[in-house]
This record gives C-alpha cells, structure tokens and sequence, in this order.
C-alpha cells in the first residue's frame, strides 16, 4: 500500500520529470502546430509521434488503421491502460498571430486548395501523449503493468478510431482494461475538468439529395421544383426537437447546408442538404434520424417528387458516457497532484468525439465485454485572459471564449502543456503505480 508521503513524493517526482521533458515537448507541438494535416492524410504527423516514442524506448507500430500509432511499453505484472491522443486538423486559416502559426495548404476531397489549422488542439493532445510517454518511461520503478499509447488519426470525420479497431487494435495489441484520454477546453489553463455519465453527443452528418423535374423559372408548372420540396423539409424538421423529442431530453437537428441551382431562371433538377443531429441517447437518436427520414420521404412525395429522395451518412459517433467509478478514481488522482482548488466540473457537451467506440464492444465492432473509460477536459485559457472573462461558472465565461475549431483558438500555452502531460500521467499512474 501506498503511503501519504511516498504519494507526495511521486507527485513531485512526476512535476520535476514533466519539467524535464517540456522543452523538448513544447519544440515537438510547435513543430506539429505549424505542419497540420487533415484527418488520414497524417503521414509527417504520424512519423514524427513515432520516432519520438520509440526514442522513448518503446514499442512501436505504426499504420495501424491507416495513420495511427501504437506505442506499447510492457513492465511487469499489472493491468493495461490505454491513453488516446488524437492528431489531426481542419481546413481553417489559422488567425491567431502566432510567430508558429500554420500557413499550410491542401488539396482536398473535391479538388480545392484549402488552407489548413490546428483549431481543436490535437496537437497538444498528441505532444501530451509523448510528454507522458517520456515521464512514464523516467518513472518505470514506480509502477508495473503496461502502458498502450494511441496517436489516433481523423477525430475530425468520426473516422479514426474505428478503423484502428477495424484494424485488429485489440488482437494485434493488448486489450486495455482502462481507457483514459482528455481533450482541452477554453477553461482557466492550469485547471481539469470532470464529468461522470453522459459527457457528450451522439453525432450524425446526414446527406441528402431531393429530386425534381428542372426547367424554365416561367413555366413552373411543366416542373418540380426541389427548392421548394426543400424549403418544406427544412421547416418541417425543426417540428421534430419540439413534438417528437422528451422536453427532458437534449436533442439537435441544424440543417448546415442547402444547396441547390445555378441562376434565378433555372428551376434546378435536384436539391441538396446535409444535415447534423446531436443527442446524448443512442436509441432517440436513432428515432430522430429515423424521424427526418420520415419527413423528407413524405415532403418529396407531397411536392411530386419523380425519384425518392437518396440518403447517405457522412460520419456518425455514439454518445460518450464516461464510468462513473473511473472518473472518480482518475479526479481523486488529480485532486492529491493538482489540488481540489484547480479542478472544475464539466458541464455536459454537445460537440462530439469518436473516442467512446474504443470502450463500446457492439459499436466499437470488438467481443467481449466494455471496456471502462474516463475522459477530462484541460483548461486553455490563461489566467489574465479568464480574469479579464465575464461571468462566475466555467460556463458563463465560456460563452464569451473562442471555442475550437475557431480561426483565432489557441490552447497550447505553456502551463496547458504542462497540466495536460501531468494530468495524463497521473491518470495512468492511479491504475498503474
């Protein structure tokens, strides 16, 4: 049994190697933030993590999934915690000013250079797995068991960490029996935050395809026009969250995209929408996908429709509810390092993460039973900015912070690098030391 002291004395034996290794973590996440990549095409990013892992002496697979990185180090008997780190980035021109800032471009999907930014902070979440990797290798004495570390591909497009799975993550590797991973979050920098139960949202980006009859804007009779059809859909659905859905539950239907035509004299052949629906519920979200399919069906057979409409799923991920026995064990663990006074309680979410499919065996595709996961928040924000802040809650000062996936979002000051790497190895130590 672990004593008081030998708990304090391992607190700061984790501080003083944390230090140790930040400048070389801090030169790796200015690297990763001035070179980002969009989500499979992380070849740099995955290369760099890799080398600088196995540096570390550890284990290293790389390509597991298509870019990911699986970094294992065995020492002695004990259980196998895995940590997650994500790594990819968004097409958005960076606009914080930084002297690293990106000024990277790319060819996408449909042939357009778009510019490319780190705006949800995956590179700190990558740069804090290998920090954590370099403290865990320092301090091996202290604990026994093995340490799995995942570099994740394409968090942005829900797409990452299924096909690690799919890619026989846990056949080829070691089955965790913990999963902890952290994501940052405009809070105060220097502060965590935790939340038991139901974290956030369960996330579908529908695509859909209305079809018409095109033809002369003067003769719309001899047409059917989609727009129109369209224009029914989009009004139609806001019914849905207001008189299908519980008024105690937290459902979202936003139509983000309609698309349709070329001038105001052509009635266009064909309309198009892409559709995001959040819940913190599996099965209503499934009713509410189920419930806009519904509608579009029988709006496009209301407008006369000549095709039934076409519907096509562009991403999706499950809801993340985090264990309630591990969060408690991960934030007791926090509490002794980083003290009471700089933890928070996270409010629930609406954005979403693919990191709930490595703990769910149905939708993650694995056998067996569940897999238990805590996932915590890391504040980004700097003291003088968040006193400057309205507002008294974490919530009402939120409000008024850039958020990711934010042009002007920045989370990797230097006491969040800091707090994430120490945060991280200290959650894996509560399992392991």
């Amino acid at each position: 049994m672990v004593t008081q002291t030998e708990c304090f004395n391992l607190k700061d034996a984790i501080s003083k190697q944390a230090e140790a290794t930040f400048v070389d973590i801090q030169n790796l996440y200015r690297e990763l933030h001035r070179t980002p990549e969009l989500p499979f095409k992380e070849y740099k990013t995955s290369a760099r993590l890799a080398d600088a892992l196995e540096s570390l002496g550890y284990e290293v697979t790389r390509d597991v999934g298509g870019t990911g990185v699986v970094a294992l180090m065995n020492n002695g008997t004990g259980p196998t915690v895995m940590l997650r780190g994500d790594m990819d980035a968004l097409p958005i021109k960076e606009e914080t000013g930084l002297d690293f800032a990106s000024k990277e471009t790319t060819i996408a999907a449909d042939g357009n250079e778009v510019p490319l930014m780190h705006a949800c902070g995956h590179d700190l979440h990558s740069s804090c797995i290998v920090g954590t990797a370099a403290v865990m290798a320092a301090l091996k004495e202290h604990w026994s068991g093995t340490l799995m570390l995942i570099c994740q591909p394409a968090e942005e497009i829900f797409g990452g960490a299924k096909a690690m799975l799919n890619d026989g993550l846990y056949e080829r590797f070691p089955r965790p029996d913990i999963i902890l991973g952290q994501h940052n979050m405009p809070a105060l920098a220097g502060s965590v935050g935790h939340i038991t139960g139901s974290a956030m949202a369960a996330c579908t980006n529908l695509e859909v395809t209305i079809h018409g009859a095109g033809g002369h804007g003067s003769m719309p009779a001899q047409t059917v026009d989609p727009i129109v059809i369209a224009a029914h859909v989009v009004t139609r659905l806001q019914s849905i969250v207001s008189r299908e859905v519980p008024p105690e539950e937290t459902v979202v239907v936003t139509v983000g995209k309609l698309h349709s035509g070329t001038q105001a004299n052509i009635i266009p052949h064909s309309a198009e929408l892409e559709i995001n629906i959040r819940s913190f519920d599996d099965a209503l979200h499934s009713q509410v996908v189920t419930s806009i399919e519904r509608i579009i069906r029988a709006e496009c057979e209301a407008g006369r429709s000549p095709k039934l409409p076409e519907f096509r799923v562009l991403n999706e991920t499950i809801a993340l509810h985090n264990d309630t026995m591990a969060v408690e064990h991960v934030r007791s663990a926090h509490a002794k390092h980083f003290g009471d006074a700089n933890l928070y309680a996270m409010p629930r979410l609406n954005g979403s993460e693919d990191f709930p499919f490595f703990g769910n065996a149905e939708a993650g595709g694995f056998g067996g039973e569940d897999i238990p996961y805590a996932y915590w928040f890391i504040g980004a924000t700097a003291a003088e900015r968040w006193a400057k802040t309205p507002g008294e809650s974490v919530s009402q000062k939120m409000r008024h912070l850039e958020m990711p996936h934010s042009p002007y979002y920045f989370p990797g000051n230097d006491v969040t690098l800091r707090t994430g790497i120490e945060a991280m190895t200290t959650g894996a130590l509560a399992y392991l030391a």
